[in-house]
């Protein structure tokens, strides 16, 4: 058996907080925070996965209104315990050129999770729960359904610190909230080539 690498020992008895996520130069690139423990991204990112955060973060940023900033896969400091990295969101901090890791759920307008198979259930039922108790006004996830994207959407319920369903869109995504936007799910990807 291998010796575990002495930086992923936990620095304390209760395990990781949210801030140590900015001393681990040795983890790799997008590792989360759930619940005090580091959780790796492993698996080799497929190219569906990586296209449709691509194609998202594009027409959601030519979507925007002033004051709306898109970004992607930046950490959530959802609590002391919990900082997950969504793949899009969209936040009201203005961009600068000071050092940021990561938002705070009251900067974030909505977040977007793309399932890929090593994620799923975090994505389905982890995630979600832990970004409405954290008040995250709006989440999106995203599922791959014969080649194409189909958004999952949810708006926030206050008083439950729930999320509520508010569609499943296959061919065109059309919402006022968090901010006017139209997405032609069916074009987000390019055409598939037929070879000779």
């Amino acid at each position: 058996m291998t010796a575990v690498p002495d930086w992923m020992r936990p620095p304390r008895i209760e395990g990781w907080f949210a801030d140590d996520l900015d001393h681990l130069p040795e983890a790799p690139r997008h590792t989360e925070l759930l619940d005090g423990a580091l959780v790796f991204m492993m698996s080799p990112q497929l190219r569906w996965h990586a296209r449709v955060v691509t194609a998202l973060e594009v027409t959601l940023r030519e979507q925007a209104p002033a004051g709306v900033e898109i970004e992607r896969e930046i950490t959530v400091r959802l609590d002391k315990r919990n900082r997950p990295e969504p793949d899009v969101l969209a936040t009201t901090v203005p961009y600068d050129d000071a050092p940021r890791t990561f938002f705070t759920p009251d900067e974030l307008l909505l977040v977007i999770e793309v399932v890929s198979p090593e994620s799923a259930h975090r994505d389905r039922t982890v995630k979600v729960r832990k970004y409405a108790e954290a008040g995250i006004a709006h989440y999106w996830r995203v599922e791959e359904e014969n080649a194409a994207p189909v958004v999952h959407t949810y708006e926030l319920d206050g008083p439950t610190r729930a999320y509520v369903a508010t569609g499943i869109h296959r061919d065109t995504l059309r919402t006022a909230v968090p901010f006017a936007v139209t997405i032609e799910l069916d074009k987000l990807l390019p055409a598939r080539r037929i070879r000779p």
